[in-house]
């Protein structure tokens, strides 16, 4: 079935920059129109609300008021939601505890009540997309989680139908890593750069990768799944499970896991949970405490990132390696000078820049908010 053409008045919608204004003079130049042609033509969405014009008629931009988005973060152990006006600035955010063994339904159930619960208090025009980055290689146009390692259940779950049923609006659905690397591209260090990888370390880990300033996703949307990569080979033949052999150490759960052994600390017990099983904050605790163990288990660990980083400068060759996730707060310093003489020694000249992550935890949340913005903005410009 051939797709619609495009109406001029969604072209030149899609020409308004995103959340900022345009002078119409620079707009008529990229057009090819008058001023007061492009002042005509854009009329009907002036009417509707969706732009807005101001300086005495000379500049036009996005009404931030029009509506609201929800961009939304599934952690292993959290769902972070923020709402943000048409402009994308946040509006509000509220953060709810998990329990990633009480399966996909009850989970599901929470984002979909942590929803309705703080688009009550937009106060302000109607919700208009979601978008929502999730642990998990995702199919994108049928919004389905294909396979949440790290949230027990969470295979082939209809996450985006459920979600478009419920509050009947757009659900851009997207891996948590591909997520955070759009916000770092939207509002972080990689603002303006075309080719970089950001890799996401917490719980698991995982990466998103942008080539000539797109998200690549893959055959099937795996693209930057660095937690089954090997970097040992003789034991390439080995069974690490859901995991895979990179996550079972370069992670929070893989760093909690050695650092239980070297340090002699008792096993979680079941009653403990899942999150507390896989949370690695004891082992910085001891290191930040001076504890020789400690510093050996997370130098090793970081040693294995800098060879990871190094294997995926060996095929992308990117212009700079972003890095976020919360094990990225407990020793930074560390982290990034272990990680860099590794890449260094192995990768000499070609070595990019290693920055960390200026959004933090936040940067899925923002990547998040871009993705409903522009599912939001599809949206209007296909009614045009």
């Amino acid at each position: 079935m051939t797709a619609k053409p495009e109406s001029s008045l969604a072209r030149l919608f899609r020409e308004i920059p995103e959340h900022r204004e345009v002078s119409l003079n620079s707009l008529a130049r990229r057009l090819g129109l008058r001023s007061s042609s492009v002042l005509e033509k854009v009329r009907p969405l002036l009417k509707k609300g969706i732009l807005v014009v101001r300086d005495r008629h000379s500049r036009i931009g996005i009404n931030p008021e029009f509506g609201h988005v929800m961009g939304i973060d599934l952690g292993a152990s959290h769902l972070h939601f923020a709402l943000a006006d048409f402009g994308g600035e946040i509006l509000g955010d509220a953060t709810i505890k998990i329990r990633p063994e009480d399966g996909p339904h009850k989970v599901v159930g929470q984002i979909k009540e942590g929803l309705r619960s703080l688009a009550a208090k937009a106060g302000r025009g109607r919700l208009r997309a979601v978008g929502i980055g999730v642990p998990s290689a995702v199919d994108a146009e049928r919004g389905i989680v294909a396979f949440a390692n790290n949230l027990p259940g969470w295979k082939d779950i209809h996450l985006g139908r459920e979600l478009e049923k419920e509050f009947r609006v757009p659900v851009f659905m997207e891996n948590d890593a591909n997520m955070a690397a759009i916000g770092e591209r939207w509002r972080g260090v990689a603002r303006g750069v075309s080719n970089f990888v950001f890799i996401a370390i917490g719980t698991g880990i995982g990466s998103g990768v942008f080539v000539d300033g797109k998200l690549y996703r893959g055959h099937s949307g795996w693209a930057g799944e660095l937690f089954r990569m090997n970097i040992d080979w003789p034991k390439w033949s080995e069974d690490f499970g859901d995991t895979g052999h990179f996550e079972s150490y370069v992670s929070g759960m893989g760093i909690a896991a050695e650092g239980r052994k070297a340090l002699a600390m008792p096993a979680s017990t079941s009653a403990s949970g899942l999150a507390q099983e896989r949370d690695a904050f004891f082992v910085f605790e001891s290191f930040r405490q001076g504890n020789a163990e400690a510093r050996a288990v997370l130098e090793k660990i970081f040693i294995m990132l800098g060879v990871g980083i190094a294997n995926v400068v060996a095929i992308l060759e990117p212009d700079l390696i972003v890095l976020g996730g919360g094990i990225t707060k407990g020793a930074p310093e560390f982290m990034l000078a272990t990680a860099e003489k590794v890449v260094r020694a192995i990768q000499k000249d070609l070595t990019p820049p290693l920055k960390l992550s200026s959004l933090e935890d936040k940067a899925q949340t923002f990547g998040a908010i871009y993705a409903a913005l522009q599912a939001a903005r599809d949206a209007v410009a296909r009614r045009l």
